[in-house]
């Protein structure tokens, strides 16, 4: 059976999927990454062992589809993480700075503070924030050991270089376009934000399509030498080209550690109310863009809740959220700062309204709520932008599994949901960009029509108002900077 091997580097773990011609999924594997937090607010990762965690879940998913030829290799990756390494000896020269990381707020304070705001968004449809990568890769360089040939890359990059046996430096542009570094209108590295950020372009990945050749494996295990790379991309991305939201106005949200909103478009819009532009992908030297709404936050808030109220596991949290009414307490999980569409780093995490009467289940019913009025405000500020309609909206991820987190989002958001039976979204349209790279789908319009499993959850009747009145009220205290004595 000719076959993709597609790998989802993910934040907490690395999978991998084979897929058929067909487009249906014969083959799973999966390994934990593992993540540090050596500093309040700081996250990284160790770069050996991610890749050693991407090998592993080859290593299982091949176990588990033992008769497929392997004709490809897709990468899908978890986007905004950074590192570096030696550009001769391919050892790692620093940490993988987490997307969640926010050690750099400082920088991005410093950089606001100069001026550069402006036309930092200008060039990359971003925010000046510790999220994207333009301060950390500073960070990375202001540490590196002296005498050094350094290369810099997102995590699709730094596969690459694994994968290839550091014979590629390369990346693909949807990366490129959430490195702050990236001039979305020309489509190239910018030595403007070079200067502004302090990193030397010289050091970036060569900037590919989404579906090219990036290489060829050396030394992977199971996988011969000289299977061809053929696609690379970031995973929100990719779950949208996985869904097959290919048309102005539709989109998908990924649920995981944190959230990702997205939204095709028709053409470039400058971003604004919160929200970023992106390139959802690029075939053929010619971008797709989309608006995007990074939540930092989302399903991360619910096993630690489930501990904190001695529960067994998530799914008893969530079992017992489903018992209590709507419209207890308000909860914000601004445990790293709230991304868009508030992109306020002195936020915190807060519950607001709690009195005697509050019960657990009411308590765990505000961290699961929380999850939907996030998503809410990212698409009513889409919504505000566009000025078009909202189309076909997807969800995926491992908590787009349970009927009540979705159902909640529906009435929130008022518009249907499509929940994907598959979770491996952001693997299949890696593979579907292979694919395309290696003629087994001809275009677009054929992968959209690929067999999805699928069903449509339709909102329900809700009192909006007084449900988004709790939650602005809790916004407000989460956002709120008393100022003391050390302020001033």
């Amino acid at each position: 059976m000719r076959a993709i091997l597609a790998i989802d580097q993910g934040t907490t773990n690395s999978k991998a999927v084979v897929v058929s011609e067909k487009g249906e999924i014969v083959g799973r594997g999966s390994a934990p990454v593992g993540i540090a937090y050596p500093k309040p607010g700081w996250v990284e990762q160790d770069p050996r062992r991610l890749y050693a965690s991407v090998c592993e879940a080859i290593d299982a998913c091949l176990k588990a589809a033992p008769d497929v030829v392997i004709e490809a290799v897709a990468i899908s990756n978890q986007r905004e993480s950074v590192t570096a390494w030696d550009a001769e000896t391919g050892e790692p020269l620093g940490p993988v700075v987490s997307w969640q990381c926010r050690r750099t707020v400082q920088d991005c304070e410093r950089l606001i503070a100069e001026g550069h705001l402006d036309c930092v968004q200008a060039l990359t449809g971003l925010p000046l924030d510790p999220m994207f990568p333009g301060s950390k890769f500073r960070w990375l360089l202001d540490r590196m050991p002296a005498g050094r040939s350094v290369r810099l890359g997102t995590i699709d990059s730094w596969l690459v270089h694994c994968l290839t046996g550091g014979r590629r430096h390369v990346c693909d542009a949807s990366n490129a376009a959430r490195s702050q570094l990236f001039d979305l209108q020309e489509q190239r590295w910018s030595e403007e934000l070079g200067e502004i950020f302090g990193v030397d372009i010289a050091l970036l990945p060569e900037v590919l399509d989404s579906s090219a050749e990036f290489g060829r494996t050396q030394g992977l295990p199971g996988v011969p030498d000289g299977t061809p790379i053929m696609a690379a991309i970031g995973d929100s991305h990719a779950a949208l080209f996985g869904h097959g939201a290919f048309k102005p106005g539709d989109g998908k949200v990924t649920f995981g550690t944190g959230s990702s909103v997205m939204t095709t478009l028709a053409r470039f819009i400058p971003p604004r109310n919160g929200v970023t532009t992106t390139v959802a992908w690029r075939i053929k030297g010619k971008p797709t863009f989309a608006f995007e709404g990074n939540i930092l936050v989302c399903a991360a808030s619910l096993p630690w809740m489930a501990g904190i109220l001695g529960l067994s596991d998530v799914a008893a949290l969530v079992e017992l959220a489903a018992s209590a009414e709507p419209g207890g307490p308000g909860f914000v999980p601004a445990f790293v700062g709230l991304g868009a569409p508030y992109w306020n780093s002195d936020a915190r995490a807060l519950f607001s309204q709690i009195n005697f009467n509050t019960t657990r289940a009411q308590m765990a019913r505000s961290v699961t709520d929380s999850i939907a009025f996030q998503v809410h405000d990212v698409i009513a500020a889409m919504r505000a932008q566009s000025g078009g309609e909202l189309g076909a909206l997807y969800v995926d991820g491992g908590p787009s599994q349970n009927r009540f987190l979705m159902q909640c989002v529906s009435n929130l958001i008022e518009h249907p949901l499509i929940q994907c039976e598959a979770p491996e979204a952001s693997a299949l349209g890696a593979a579907y960009l292979a694919g395309l790279s290696l003629g087994l789908w001809s275009d677009l319009p054929v992968i959209a029509e690929l067999p999805r499993s699928s069903q449509i959850i339709d909102p329900e009747p809700l009192d909006r108002a007084v449900l988004l009145d709790s939650w602005n009220d809790a916004l407000a205290r989460s956002t709120s900077r008393i100022t003391t004595a050390n302020d001033e």
